[in-house]
């Protein structure tokens, strides 16, 4: 069997909204509570994000999800609409652009978790190049 990440917890200071915006951006279903005390994001048939509420500090996580070229200008389209910040490196400055070496975007949730939406996985760039 090969194994697969099936969900992880990601904490929250208000798991329904920032569940139901990672969903809407993503364009995947989500719930507003599933069984537990989870707000789940559905990021496609193998992997769950479940938001979980806390009033402790925790620390601020960071998730990649690669996608397909149309995925990506439709993800990128709500980013835009939506008038969140996005930028083409991990810390830097908003600047609004994509990442010209693996065609890649950074943003935060409002509980500062970093989101990145890339084309080309460069944790696996030496595979990918040697498949041209």
């Amino acid at each position: 069997m090969t194994i697969q990440l099936d969900h992880a917890i990601v904490p929250s200071h208000s798991q329904v909204a920032s569940a139901k915006l990672l969903a809407e951006l993503l364009g995947v279903p989500w719930a507003a509570t599933s069984a537990g005390s989870f707000s789940p994001v559905y990021v496609n048939d193998g992997l769950t994000l479940d938001f979980i509420d806390t009033d402790e500090d925790f620390p601020i996580y960071h998730f990649c999800f690669r996608v397909e070229q149309a995925e990506f200008d439709a993800i990128l389209a709500r980013i835009k609409a939506a008038g969140i910040p996005y930028r083409s490196t991990p810390n830097g400055a908003v600047d609004r652009q994509i990442g010209t070496q693996f065609s890649n975007v950074y943003w935060n949730e409002p509980d500062g978790h970093y989101w990145e939406m890339l084309i080309v996985s460069y944790a696996r760039l030496q595979e990918h190049n040697s498949t041209k």
